[in-house]
């Protein structure tokens, strides 16, 4: 589900064309290295572009609360709003959780743009790109452990993506994301529970990303 989000993210972000879009590109070829089969990244292209035959799809979000109250988002791409909301109620109930109204938990998020630079050889000069970040328009960038995390604003999360390319960074990740403002700490058997939830929503097709506040424990 991983690879299928992130093809779907550059397609609807710069276009069906592998050979145009060069994010595309890198997605379908890490999808293929995980035995992703074509017909899964051909139908993951067309929903983004709109171009799946006979179909009409919506994009919706709902909203609830999973194990020890843990705040919920699931995005959805689907065909079908009867079909995709019984699946996600379905996993909420499941796992000890409630589906709620629009607007009950996303109040607790921020929409950020991500952008994940991994410094494979060493030779990134971290200075160097966080001045390039910052000049295109990011608002924050964290490094840890040679991983290169970028954050910026809906609006300017497009242009930052492009100007790093064009600087030739090669670009591991990038999506826009909802992140929480605060997190919530829960015992074992609960948070075992909340990603048994997350794992169960992920699984469908329908799912485009899910958001949650839950602090995972080391």
């Amino acid at each position: 589900m991983r690879h299928a989000k992130f093809i779907y993210t550059e397609a609807k972000q710069g276009g069906g064309d592998p050979d145009m879009n060069p994010g595309l590109r890198t997605a379908i070829e890490k999808a293929k290295q995980a035995n992703m089969p074509n017909e899964n990244i051909e139908r993951a292209i067309k929903k983004a572009t709109g171009t799946l035959e006979g179909a009409n799809f919506e994009e919706l979000d709902y909203e609830g609360y999973g194990p020890g109250g843990t705040a919920v988002i699931v995005h959805v791409l689907t065909d079908n709003k009867n079909r995709t909301a019984s699946e996600v109620r379905h996993a909420f109930s499941k796992y000890g959780g409630n589906l709620g109204e629009t607007g009950c938990v996303s109040f607790m998020f921020d929409r950020k743009g991500t952008i994940i630079i991994v410094n494979h050889d060493g030779e990134i000069d971290e200075d160097e790109l966080t001045l390039e970040a910052i000049d295109a328009g990011a608002e924050d960038i964290e490094v840890i452990d040679g991983v290169f995390e970028i954050t910026t604003e809906p609006a300017d999360f497009t242009n930052v993506v492009d100007h790093l390319r064009n600087q030739g960074y090669d670009i591991e990740e990038s999506e826009l994301t909802r992140i929480p403002q605060t997190y919530a700490e829960l015992d074992e058997d609960q948070e075992d529970k909340v990603l048994k939830l997350v794992d169960m929503l992920e699984e469908s097709e329908d799912v485009q990303d899910v958001h949650h506040n839950l602090k995972v424990q080391e």
